[in-house]
Protein backbone atom coordinates (compact mmCIF):
# COMPACT_ATOMS: atom_id res chain seq x y z
CA UNK A 1 0.00 0.00 0.00
CA UNK A 2 1.55 3.57 -0.63
CA UNK A 3 1.73 6.13 1.76
CA UNK A 4 -0.80 8.24 -0.10
CA UNK A 5 -3.50 5.43 -0.25
CA UNK A 6 -5.73 4.30 3.09
CA UNK A 7 -8.15 1.70 3.46
CA UNK A 8 -11.92 2.55 4.00
CA UNK A 9 -11.48 2.13 7.96
CA UNK A 10 -8.88 5.30 7.74
CA UNK A 11 -11.37 7.45 4.96
CA UNK A 12 -14.06 6.87 8.04
CA UNK A 13 -11.75 8.34 10.17
CA UNK A 14 -11.06 11.20 8.13
CA UNK A 15 -14.13 12.53 7.28
CA UNK A 16 -16.50 11.38 9.92
CA UNK A 17 -18.69 8.63 7.39
CA UNK A 18 -19.53 5.67 8.30
CA UNK A 19 -18.21 2.49 6.67
CA UNK A 20 -21.26 1.59 5.87
CA UNK A 21 -22.62 5.05 4.23
CA UNK A 22 -19.24 5.41 2.54
CA UNK A 23 -19.65 1.74 0.50
CA UNK A 24 -23.16 2.92 -0.18
CA UNK A 25 -22.13 6.11 -1.77
CA UNK A 26 -19.98 3.60 -3.95
CA UNK A 27 -22.73 1.78 -5.12
CA UNK A 28 -24.89 5.28 -5.85
CA UNK A 29 -22.05 6.56 -7.91
CA UNK A 30 -21.28 9.26 -5.34
CA UNK A 31 -17.54 8.28 -4.84
CA UNK A 32 -15.71 6.34 -7.34
CA UNK A 33 -15.32 2.73 -6.51
CA UNK A 34 -11.87 2.70 -5.35
CA UNK A 35 -8.88 -0.09 -6.68
CA UNK A 36 -8.51 -2.33 -4.69
CA UNK A 37 -5.30 -4.40 -2.89
CA UNK A 38 -3.95 -7.90 -3.93
CA UNK A 39 -5.82 -8.86 -0.82
CA UNK A 40 -9.02 -7.42 -2.06
CA UNK A 41 -8.92 -4.07 0.42
CA UNK A 42 -10.21 -1.00 -1.18
CA UNK A 43 -7.44 1.45 -1.15
CA UNK A 44 -8.81 5.12 -1.21
CA UNK A 45 -6.33 8.28 -2.06
CA UNK A 46 -6.94 12.52 -0.46
CA UNK A 47 -8.80 13.04 -3.76
CA UNK A 48 -11.32 9.94 -2.84
CA UNK A 49 -11.73 11.68 1.05
CA UNK A 50 -12.12 15.30 -0.28
CA UNK A 51 -14.69 14.10 -2.83
CA UNK A 52 -16.70 12.48 0.83
CA UNK A 53 -15.80 14.93 2.61
CA UNK A 54 -17.69 17.20 -0.21
CA UNK A 55 -20.68 14.89 -0.07
CA UNK A 56 -20.92 14.70 4.00
CA UNK A 57 -20.85 18.46 4.18
CA UNK A 58 -23.79 18.99 1.13
CA UNK A 59 -25.58 16.04 3.26
CA UNK A 60 -25.13 18.16 6.46
CA UNK A 61 -26.44 21.27 4.86
CA UNK A 62 -29.58 19.42 3.49
CA UNK A 63 -28.96 18.44 0.05
CA UNK A 64 -30.82 15.44 -1.82
CA UNK A 65 -28.44 13.37 -3.45
CA UNK A 66 -29.93 14.18 -6.99
CA UNK A 67 -28.68 17.74 -5.84
CA UNK A 68 -25.47 16.43 -4.50
CA UNK A 69 -25.11 14.65 -8.00
CA UNK A 70 -25.43 17.86 -9.77
CA UNK A 71 -23.15 19.49 -7.20
CA UNK A 72 -20.24 17.26 -7.90
CA UNK A 73 -21.07 17.64 -11.69
CA UNK A 74 -20.59 21.15 -11.22
CA UNK A 75 -16.93 20.86 -9.14
CA UNK A 76 -15.90 18.75 -11.95
CA UNK A 77 -16.35 21.52 -14.54
CA UNK A 78 -19.74 19.62 -15.85
CA UNK A 79 -22.17 22.80 -14.77
CA UNK A 80 -22.11 27.19 -14.63
CA UNK A 81 -21.89 28.58 -11.10
CA UNK A 82 -25.47 29.89 -12.34
CA UNK A 83 -26.63 26.56 -12.75
CA UNK A 84 -24.95 26.07 -8.89
CA UNK A 85 -26.90 29.21 -7.49
CA UNK A 86 -30.52 28.08 -9.23
CA UNK A 87 -30.14 25.06 -6.98
CA UNK A 88 -28.96 26.52 -4.00
CA UNK A 89 -31.42 29.16 -4.36
CA UNK A 90 -34.01 26.39 -5.25
CA UNK A 91 -32.81 24.51 -1.91
CA UNK A 92 -32.62 27.67 0.17
CA UNK A 93 -36.17 28.24 -0.61
CA UNK A 94 -37.07 24.67 0.24
CA UNK A 95 -34.77 25.48 3.83
CA UNK A 96 -37.35 28.65 4.20
CA UNK A 97 -40.93 26.84 4.05
CA UNK A 98 -39.62 24.24 6.15
CA UNK A 99 -38.83 26.60 8.78
CA UNK A 100 -41.84 28.11 8.20
CA UNK A 101 -43.65 25.40 9.15
CA UNK A 102 -41.88 24.75 11.78
CA UNK A 103 -42.54 27.90 13.24
CA UNK A 104 -46.06 27.15 12.91
CA UNK A 105 -45.68 24.02 14.72
CA UNK A 106 -43.73 25.52 17.82
CA UNK A 107 -46.61 28.43 17.94
CA UNK A 108 -49.25 25.81 17.92
CA UNK A 109 -47.76 23.16 20.48
CA UNK A 110 -47.11 26.37 22.29
CA UNK A 111 -50.82 27.38 22.68
CA UNK A 112 -51.71 23.79 22.94
CA UNK A 113 -49.84 23.28 26.27
CA UNK A 114 -50.59 26.69 27.82
CA UNK A 115 -54.27 25.54 26.98
CA UNK A 116 -53.32 22.28 29.90
CA UNK A 117 -54.15 21.86 33.41
CA UNK A 118 -52.18 19.61 34.08
CA UNK A 119 -54.11 18.02 36.65
CA UNK A 120 -55.18 14.76 37.51
CA UNK A 121 -58.65 14.81 35.01
CA UNK A 122 -59.17 12.60 32.14
CA UNK A 123 -59.71 15.63 30.07
CA UNK A 124 -56.84 17.03 28.01
CA UNK A 125 -57.10 19.58 26.01
CA UNK A 126 -53.96 18.71 24.22
CA UNK A 127 -55.32 15.33 22.95
CA UNK A 128 -58.71 17.45 21.64
CA UNK A 129 -56.57 19.16 19.44
CA UNK A 130 -54.98 15.71 18.53
CA UNK A 131 -58.05 14.32 17.69
CA UNK A 132 -59.61 17.52 15.89
CA UNK A 133 -59.93 16.88 11.76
Amino acid sequence: MAATEFTIGVLSDQTGVNIETIRYYERIGLIESPPRSSGGRRLYDGAAARRLQFVRRSRELGFTIDDIRALLNAADGGASCAEVHDLTRRHLNDVRAKIEDLQSLERTLARTARKCARDGSNECPIIDVLAEA
